[in-house]
């Protein structure tokens, strides 16, 4: 898979997708919790105040996270260079103008945006014309 660094190219090919598990952003400064979820986790991050943790949402109930903003996860398949720029930008930006509040977490291959639950349907159809127009 070629990486794409054209910021017109990698707008134009986000192809958005949208996962069907509902995941919370948690945080534990209690290191046995930390790694009882740490299997379960997408993603985990080590900051100064704790352990920050992407999870499934049963995983974060039966630990005992708090619940309130259930996130959806939409993964942005095009196959962006970490050294790409404006794809972040122009989906933050599209989000903010809908006034939909988003978090992006950029992997290796792809980015993901994550955005509260109720809100996802009204983000994948911003995204997918933010593509459209860009192509």
């Amino acid at each position: 898979m070629d990486k794409v660094r054209d910021t017109k190219d990698m707008i134009s090919g986000m192809a958005p997708v949208r996962d069907p598990e509902i995941w919370h952003f948690c945080t534990t400064d209690d290191r046995d919790l930390a790694e009882r979820a740490r299997p379960h986790a997408l993603a985990v991050f080590a900051e100064d105040e704790g352990t920050s943790l992407i999870l499934p949402d049963e995983v974060a109930r039966d630990l005992g996270f708090p619940v309130e903003m259930p996130m959806s996860r939409i993964t942005l398949s095009v196959h962006s260079a970490l050294d790409g720029v404006g794809l972040t930008a122009a989906v933050a930006t599209a989000l903010a103008a809908a006034l939909i509040p988003c978090n992006v977490v950029a992997a290796y291959h792809h980015d993901h945006v994550f955005v509260p639950e109720e809100l996802a349907e009204s983000a994948m159809t911003i995204l997918q014309e933010v593509a459209r127009g860009a192509g």
